[in-house]
């Protein structure tokens, strides 16, 4: 049978609440009985359980986070880059998904009211963000990842330059000689749909290229919907000689409806995407595309989280780590 905390108290020969002070620090304790109580503790190889002792100190020393699903390519990326903050610091992550939807969300509004953690980051699940603006309301220190610029400011967030990577992307086209491109889009309620189309967009005009709305193809990220775009332009004589897609999935859609119909990437048409998914450098050819700083998003939200709970307040602007950009075999042979 595990040791427990009354055991402890009745070898010692003091009460249970005496044994938690000496566990978590708290009130006047007469050394030698503070002393004996230590003593039983290594004697019996108590292990007090860490999320009782969190809770007594007022600290769980665990993380939430709200993620929408762990079958999006990136968010391993930044997830990665919160957990090795949060190790280092010796805090615990306790992680959600919405894979299925309102019972989901149920449970996690359950732990969110039993206080089993200190602090929430959050990859914004759709539909969410009024629900977790109230917890951060109510007291709950909350920080967004990638929050497709829908918070104005009243959560603290962390996120890329989603404009200006996309303008990098259109100027690499032009230089290598590209004036036509595809534009293949994300949804259009996201920020970082808005932000990247009018970065690529303001480059091309500015140049004298104008993208007109029958080389534009909305999209939703998938695989899927970045093919039936290429289909759709090469079934209605679109011309063009280049593609950018919003994200690295619909690129590789399209680099795939390309090959199929006979197209040599980038000889005939240069393809470019968003985000450097870990995926896109082993693509056939490797994928241009721009390269958002996941791990790092993930690093910096975790630190402001944690600088919050060592007395830092939030901060009202987002926080931005810039892009990069990552030229390869699809763009130039």
């Amino acid at each position: 049978m595990p040791i427990t905390i009354a055991d402890v108290a009745a070898r010692a020969k003091v009460s249970k609440t005496t044994v938690s002070r000496v566990l978590n620090g708290k009130g006047e304790l007469d050394e030698s009985t503070a002393a004996r109580v230590r003593a039983v503790i290594d004697e019996l190889g108590y292990v007090p359980s860490s999320r009782a002792v969190g809770l007594a100190r007022g600290r769980t020393r665990v993380v939430g986070m709200l993620v929408p699903s762990l079958a999006w390519p990136w968010i391993g990326e930044v997830l990665q880059g919160a957990v090795d903050v949060l190790e280092t610091e010796r805090y615990g992550l306790l992680l959600f998904t919405c894979n299925r939807g309102e019972e989901s969300m149920r449970q996690f509004g359950a732990q969110v009211s039993a206080k089993s953690f200190d602090g929430l980051l959050v990859i914004e699940p759709e539909g969410t963000l009024d629900y977790i603006a109230t917890l951060h309301r109510r007291g709950l220190p909350v920080v967004l990842i990638d929050d497709r610029d829908q918070t104005s400011g009243e959560i603290p967030s962390v996120g890329t330059t989603n404009h200006l990577g996309a303008g990098s992307a259109a100027r690499h086209l032009l230089e290598i000689g590209r004036t036509r491109p595809l534009v293949i889009s994300g949804p259009e309620r996201f920020g970082c749909t808005q932000q990247r189309h009018a970065g690529f967009a303001s480059v091309f005009a500015e140049a004298g290229h104008p993208i007109g709305a029958d080389r534009q193809f909305l999209g939703d990220f998938t695989v899927a919907r970045g093919a039936d775009a290429v289909h759709t332009a090469l079934a209605s004589g679109v011309a063009f000689d280049s593609v950018f897609a919003h994200n690295d999935l619909a690129a590789i859609g399209a680099m795939q409806a390309l090959l199929d119909a006979g197209h040599r990437i980038p000889q005939d048409v240069a393809v470019v995407g968003f985000d450097d998914i870990p995926t896109a450098a082993h693509t056939q050819p490797p994928l241009t595309t721009v390269h958002q700083p996941l791990r790092e998003m993930g690093e910096a939200a975790a630190r402001t989280l944690l600088a919050h709970f060592e007395g830092t307040p939030l901060p009202n602007r987002p926080t931005v780590i810039p892009t990069t950009f990552t030229i390869r075999p699809s763009t130039v042979a």
